[in-house]
């Protein structure tokens, strides 16, 4: 998800090691599959390389996706699970040839799309994103104030762990995702140090048990998410986003800026106009479908492609007007 400092400082090594690197599930760029949308099982379509970014929203993009182009146009789909910036290294080789969910990236936009050209924008999927730090709700009836970034030095002790070094433990996910809490922290002379829970899914159990405990737990989180249905996390208010105000990664003292998720994908794998390229043109959705998919998949336990099938039952019109035009 953008990047943070921490994250950023890797980016010159993530550049020159992305084909080596493991993904969340152990997939590299350079793995099995075809690229550049030719040469599958799919009589029609052909193969697509799609990237899986680790974090379930986008997991749930990827099994309506990739369910639509083997069922609906007979493509072989090879999912590559995937960091977000080795994703990007594999435009160039065509070992990878989408990313369905963009959460900003200037800089490996800069690279890959204005640079090297082995990229291109296919604008919003529809989906708005939020990132932000949040609080349990019973944390922020209990103290109203906490929810105003100025009181969270007086409640620091509170959340101090043993991994926080005398400080408050402020909570991030995955260290890939697009994080500039530790500059925050710093710029807004906050007494927190950031502790990594290692993914979305610890994050997540972080603050159900918080909330069913009533524990003290303040961390970063994001929508659209299927999670803020089950506990209704609630944001606290950073300095206002203003453009610009995140331009200088060692200064940034604002808030995240509101992100119109986009689609990326390899120029060569649209320039061939097949259709699975065509059918990524198409793909739309809302953050309530993303969030009921994802739910089925890491609430309900239902593999992606069934919990996809679900979705896409219920749902006909709108994948008919994903393939419908398709040549």
């Amino acid at each position: 998800m953008g990047a943070g400092i921490r994250r950023r400082a890797r980016i010159a090594l993530v550049a020159v090691a992305a084909l080596a690197l493991a993904g969340c599930g152990g997939a590299t760029v350079g793995g099995s599959g075809g690229g550049g949308g030719g040469g599958g099982s799919g009589a029609q379509c052909g193969t697509v390389n799609l990237a899986v970014n680790p974090w379930v929203g986008y997991e749930a993009d990827a099994a309506v996706y990739s369910y639509v182009a083997k069922t609906k146009l007979n493509c072989n789909v090879v999912k590559k699970d995937l960091k977000e910036q080795v994703s990007w290294a594999g435009f160039g080789t065509g070992e990878v040839d989408l990313i369905l969910e963009n959460w900003g990236h200037p800089d490996l936009t800069k690279q890959y799309i204005t640079d090297q050209k082995t990229a291109v924008d296919l604008g919003q999927t529809g989906n708005k994103g939020i990132i932000g730090w949040y609080v349990p709700p019973w944390l922020a009836q209990a103290h109203p104030d906490i929810t105003d970034w100025h009181n969270l030095n007086k409640y620091a002790s509170n959340f101090e762990t043993s991994e926080s070094h005398g400080k408050g433990q402020l909570l991030d996910g995955d260290p890939s995702f697009v994080t500039n809490d530790e500059a925050l922290v710093q710029n807004l002379n906050l007494d927190y140090e950031v502790v990594y829970a290692g993914s979305e899914a610890a994050l997540i159990e972080a603050f159900r048990d918080a909330q069913a405990n009533h524990e003290w737990v303040i961390g970063y989180f994001y929508e659209p998410q299927w999670f803020m249905s089950e506990v209704p996390l609630v944001k606290v208010d950073l300095p206002p986003y203003k453009p610009g105000c995140d331009a200088n990664l060692e200064k940034v003292a604002c808030d995240y800026p509101p992100y119109n998720l986009d689609k990326i994908a390899s120029k060569d794998f649209m320039d061939a106009d097949g259709p699975a390229a065509q059918l990524v043109q198409n793909f739309k959705w809302t953050n309530d479908d993303q969030n009921l998919v994802a739910k089925y998949i890491a609430d309900e336990g239902m593999k992606p492609e069934d919990a996809a099938q679900k979705w896409i039952d219920a749902n006909p019109e709108k994948v008919d007007a994903w393939v419908q035009s398709i040549t």
